[in-house]
């Protein structure tokens, strides 16, 4: 007869299980107990509605850690995209939370345009139940700085609902405020509904010190991104990817210089599906530092935070691009200044043209003897952010690998070469095999469709191909069978037509089914993309009729809208009913995920 356990467990003392065993044991009988205890926890009597706009991803990753955090205390909880809810739904709601990104110059990302022009129609129904607060991403750089956030939060108090907490405008930094907002809402709404926690769920503060080191505890702002396979590499803390293949894609003859990038992704952990993003943390380049502090007559060696002068400038300030702040104080300190001139006008656009192009450095110099001294100039300095940029490939063909297609940037003039922070980093200053600082930006919602049959249609011109390089890779890896059509273009067939041999492989195997292309320079009338997307219409229309995604991706300011006003006019000219039919359409599509932009 065995001898009974000590008080607290259920494992008898002489049972014959070693050490290793028995702690095996006893947490798995914990972990039945624990179950249970959920169980038969009570029912939440409130549901949180997480409503997100997102253009990268971020803002649904952390709609996904708000639901976490809500049913940790006890609340029920659900996330979906803005666009996915009618204005009837939104006032059947009682708790809502939005989190949306601001894209371009203060417009809806992507997922969140069909639900802002339902929200402001004159037939809206009202609001007066609903209890709701808003998280705005962006970045200060813009003017509209998280302009979709600050519209819908006003838009909602218009219709009569109630504000639950301040609505929160978050920088590209977003990690800590949004965990203090999250921590604080989630908080709020659990004590108001007498919510009782779930049984295991850390208690704020547990675990890590630091706003964000709670929210991760009590599931929010964090807790999704923590169980992510090599989900520890972020921003803070990048992965050190080895560089392991660096070549020239485009022609030396090319007005572009288009590189392949191969990373190794080593004991990482990192797993990314074809449309993702690479993060890359950037260096400034070496000799712009240098003139940087000659300029300032300082020599590198002074110490700022406990480091060296010359470093923190190498790896943490922003010196390619002014900051805003910079912009104001250079202003005001040196009136007589081009710049200020410029500044004087009050058009945005000669503004930005004037600004294109120059550094920090241009800015000093054409302030004279007004501009800051060293030690007035670093607080106007922002942080150096990492540059994302689309996989160009897939895990399943190429495993432990991820691949990029960069273009670098490289301009000036006889007295001073320019170059791009990240794309010259990587194309000169990272030796092979060096260490890159990278990390994972997932985006859901830009991927191969989940139905291996349903027909794909992309468009990328220049180095938009590079995600889409990644989706044919994918197709061909896994045997998916649905028909796989690219639109591709650039200046000069025979020097900027990158992975012309893998494209031309690709339909020799039968993976790639239609190849249009567009070299807008080899003709005296200038062919793009779009321009191909009319010669093909009625084809094209009968892909969208068989259930054809559309992909796009590329530049935002210009092609990205051409080539939607050349898929509207396809559509118009297939469905023959006008205008309105056409944009009802796309806005199916949009809904669908059948229509998704990766664009920059």
């Amino acid at each position: 007869m065995s001898t009974l356990p000590p008080t607290g467990s259920l494992i008898p003392v002489d049972a014959p299980f070693s050490a290793a065993q028995e702690s095996w044991l006893a947490g798995f009988i914990a972990g039945i107990a624990a179950a249970g205890k959920r169980a038969t926890a009570p029912a939440p009597t409130t549901t949180v509605d997480v409503l997100f706009g997102t253009q990268t991803g971020n803002a649904e990753a952390l709609a996904d850690e708000l639901v976490a955090g809500a049913r940790a205390r006890g609340l029920g909880g659900r996330a979906t995209p803005l666009d996915a809810v009618t204005p009837e739904q939104l006032a059947a709601m009682s708790h809502v939370l939005v989190v949306t990104s601001t894209y371009g110059e203060g417009e809806m990302p992507d997922n969140a345009g069909l639900f802002w022009d339902a929200i402001q129609a004159t037939t809206v129904p009202r609001l007066e139940g609903l209890q709701y607060a808003v998280l705005g991403l962006g970045d200060t750089s813009y003017d509209e700085f998280c302009q979709a956030g600050k519209l819908i939060d006003l838009r909602f108090e218009q219709l009569g609902a109630t504000r639950v907490h301040d609505r929160v405008d978050c920088d590209v930094d977003f990690e800590d405020p949004a965990a203090l907002w999250t921590a604080a809402v989630l908080d709020r709404l659990a004590a108001e509904a007498g919510a009782v926690p779930v049984a295991g769920a850390a208690p704020a503060g547990a675990t890590g010190t630091g706003p964000a080191a709670s929210a991760t505890a009590t599931g929010g702002a964090g807790a999704g991104r923590a169980s992510r396979p090599g989900a520890q590499w972020n921003k803070r803390n990048p992965y050190p990817a080895r560089l392991v293949e660096n070549r020239l894609l485009s022609s030396p003859r090319s007005a572009k210089e288009i590189r392949h990038l191969e990373f190794d992704l080593g004991d990482s952990g990192i797993e990314y599906t074809a449309g993702d993003a690479l993060a890359v943390v950037p260096h400034n380049d070496p000799v712009l530092v240098d003139r940087l502090l000659g300029h300032l007559g300082a020599d590198g060696s002074e110490e700022f935070d406990g480091r060296q002068l010359a470093e923190v400038l190498r790896v943490d300030r922003e010196i390619r691009t002014p900051s805003k702040d910079l912009v104001a104080d250079l202003v005001q300190r040196a009136p007589a200044s081009e710049l200020a001139a410029v500044v004087a006008h009050g058009d945005k656009q000669e503004l930005d043209r004037w600004l294109w192009g120059r550094d920090v450095l241009d800015l000093l110099e054409d302030a004279g003897p007004a501009a800051p001294s060293l030690d007035e100039l670093l607080p106007n300095l922002r942080g150096l952010q990492a540059r994302q940029y689309s996989i160009s490939s897939s895990p399943a063909a190429h495993p432990g690998r991820v691949h990029l297609t960069t273009a670098s940037v490289r301009y000036g003039d006889a007295r001073r070469t320019h170059g791009g922070v990240a794309s010259t980093y990587l194309a000169d200053r990272v030796q092979a095999d060096g260490e890159v600082g990278v990390y994972l930006q997932p985006n859901a919602a830009f991927g191969v469709p989940s139905e291996p049959g349903a027909p794909m249609v992309m468009i990328g011109p220049g180095t938009g191909v590079a995600p889409f390089r990644g989706f044919l890779h994918e197709r061909a890896a896994t045997g998916a069978t649905g028909r796989n059509w690219l639109f591709f273009g650039d200046q000069h067939r025979d020097t900027d037509f990158v992975y012309e041999d893998e494209l031309t492989a690709l339909q020799e195997q039968g993976v790639l089914d239609r190849l249009d292309l567009a070299f807008s320079r080899d003709q005296a009338e200038k062919v793009y993309v779009q321009t191909r997307m009319a010669e093909r219409a009625a084809e094209l229309y009968a892909w969208l009729e068989e259930g054809a995604h559309v992909y796009v991706c590329g530049d935002a300011s210009r092609m990205a809208k051409d080539v939607e006003a050349a898929l509207l006019q396809v559509i118009r000219t297939g469905r023959g009913r006008g205008e309105d039919d056409a944009q009802a359409y796309l806005a199916d599509l949009r809904r669908a995920k059948r229509y998704v932009r990766d664009v920059y």
